[in-house]
């Protein structure tokens, strides 16, 4: 049998990032001062269809994020912390650093974003 170049069949990658966001909304409904921590269970939040909060997202390992807004400003990450699931465990913790309070109805925002990359292979 003759020698010959054996060729790799030409292929062309792309990945696609999908964004799912999801939005959850919550009002105060008393002061907490500052050094003190608001726990809010996702049961007390409503989604973007404005029907009770069932369960946070789980957040993709390296693919995603989240962000709390209260009264509109987006707040810094290191105050909070936030653990997915549903009622009885998923909540969002907000330390509240001492010289800030946080008064009654107060609009507080969570934003969850998860990405999912995905891997398309074309032949030519």
């Amino acid at each position: 049998m003759p020698l010959k170049i054996i060729k790799l069949f030409p292929a062309e990658t792309a990945i696609s990032v999908v964004p799912t966001i999801s939005r959850f909304f919550y009002e105060t409904k008393e002061n907490t001062a500052g050094g003190a921590t608001l726990q809010i269970d996702v049961s007390e939040f409503l989604d973007d269809t404005g029907e009770d909060a069932a369960e946070f997202p789980k957040l993709n390992l390296n693919n995603s994020y989240f962000n709390v807004f209260i009264n509109g400003v987006l707040q810094m990450e290191d105050n909070f912390a936030y653990t997915s699931g549903g009622k009885g465990i998923g909540n969002l913790m907000i330390i509240v650093p001492e010289g800030s309070e946080i008064p009654p109805d107060i609009s507080i925002i969570l934003e969850v974003i998860n990405y999912d990359p995905l891997l398309k292979t074309e032949k030519e």
